[in-house]
């Protein structure tokens, strides 16, 4: 491999497929959709939202005051440290580095504290509303909770962020402006405007009488996806440094690619431009060749456009047919958390040799030519791609390779 790796030591999930790394990987290993139906009013709406949890397990004082979305993002952090076997209190906070992807950061805030203001007048909003509402109140309370004064940084390409912010903390490591990255996504944004918006769209299943069969990516009947909530974080440090530490590493991040297709605020360019260059950065960055990708962890959302245009990029680029899956079908589309959720899922596949599958894939869709995987499926992949698009036309991809 060519260009600056960094290895994985650390994974902290807290998704719609369970509360914790090991309950998410075993429910997205099973293939179990987390997707459920609510009412509001008259409205129905599909949600995958994260199991209930302890505030207190993030401070009674802090739980009072963060969004839900930095809330989540604590919770990944602090599975991901003890699972590096770091000590916060003993590290050099100044070389440790916090660098979150977010959509809609504080959006559940946002959204309260207007109804607050409008319903009640301006007395009644609370003190904490903008700073808890910022989409860096992520990367600053991990800050805080970790005594990481290094490089804090919040990253938005809306649906790629988390993947983008993996990649950004990756550079930082071989820039050294850090020895140890806390990194990753968080978002909680299933608030009724985000519900409203994305419907408006057209994104969103409405396939109400199955709810979890709604999210079907790459299915012929899908008809758009599931929005979720969670957060993935991840603790990078480059291979010397763990070597040093006798920790072990889970996997390794050898490339980055990222593009913007410069067409269109939510459409993806109809020739895939924008991904295909960078699938193509990001591969030639690992210094591997398409016939080195021996799994996928893809996008695919369940959108009738996004799973064409992506699905027709993977054929054209890696034409051997390497599996490809979508952990959507169970998580949801985790939005702004989507691409570090899934680059922790794609570095537990690689770490345990099983390619979760794909769920609810009855029937590929017209011209996806791709070896979708149905049921969990022994392998060892020594490569594997994980794929993130977001609005805006921002792409990113990352390379993850075995130990």
């Amino acid at each position: 491999m060519s260009g600056a790796e960094v290895c994985v030591t650390g994974i902290g999930l807290v998704t719609p497929a369970g509360d914790g790394r090991e309950a998410g990987w075993e429910r997205v290993c099973k293939g179990l959709p987390a997707s459920t139906l609510e009412r509001e009013g008259d409205a129905l709406r599909l949600a995958c939202r994260v199991p209930p949890f302890d505030p207190g397990r993030v401070g009674r004082a802090r739980a009072r005051k963060p969004d839900r979305c930095a809330q989540l993002a604590l919770l990944a952090a602090s599975e991901a440290v003890a699972d590096a076997g770091l000590e916060p209190g003993r590290w050099d906070g100044a070389r440790v580095a916090v660098v979150v992807g977010t959509g809609s950061g504080g959006a559940g805030t946002l959204e309260a504290e207007h109804r607050a203001l409008l319903e009640r007048g301006p007395a009644y909003v609370s003190p904490f509303a903008v700073p808890s509402s910022l989409a860096n109140s992520v990367a600053a309370q991990l800050a805080i909770e970790f005594g990481a004064s290094g490089p804090g940084l919040t990253v938005n390409t809306a649906c790629a962020s988390g993947a983008t912010a993996v990649g950004t903390a990756r550079d930082l490591l071989a820039l050294d402006r850090c020895d140890i990255a806390l990194v990753g996504g968080a978002e909680a944004s299933l608030t009724p405007y985000y519900f409203a918006g994305f419907s408006q769209l057209g994104a969103l299943s409405e396939r109400f009488e199955d709810p979890t069969g709604a999210l079907r990516p790459f299915d012929v009947d899908r008809d758009g996806f599931v929005m979720g909530e969670g957060a993935g974080i991840l603790v990078l440090e480059r291979p010397a440094d763990a070597r040093a530490r006798r920790v072990r590493v889970r996997a390794r991040i050898v490339g980055y690619g990222a593009s913007s297709d410069a067409h269109h605020v939510v459409s993806p360019h109809p020739g895939g431009v924008g991904i295909t260059a960078a699938v193509r950065a990001a591969l030639a960055d690992a210094g591997a060749g398409a016939a080195d990708v021996a799994h996928v962890n893809a996008h695919g959302t369940g959108t009738r456009r996004g799973d064409s245009i992506e699905a027709a990029v993977l054929a054209t680029l890696l034409p051997h047919r390497p599996p490809v899956t979508s952990t959507k079908g169970v998580t949801g589309h985790l939005l702004g958390a989507a691409g570090a959720v899934e680059a922790a899922l794609t570095a537990l596949t690689v770490e345990r040799g099983l390619l979760p599958p794909t769920a609810n894939l009855r029937r590929l869709g017209p011209g996806i030519d791709l070896d979708v995987v149905t049921e969990c499926r022994p392998a060892a992949p020594a490569l594997a791609l994980s794929t993130s698009v977001g609005f805006g036309g921002h792409n990113a991809v990352l390379v993850v390779a075995v130990p």
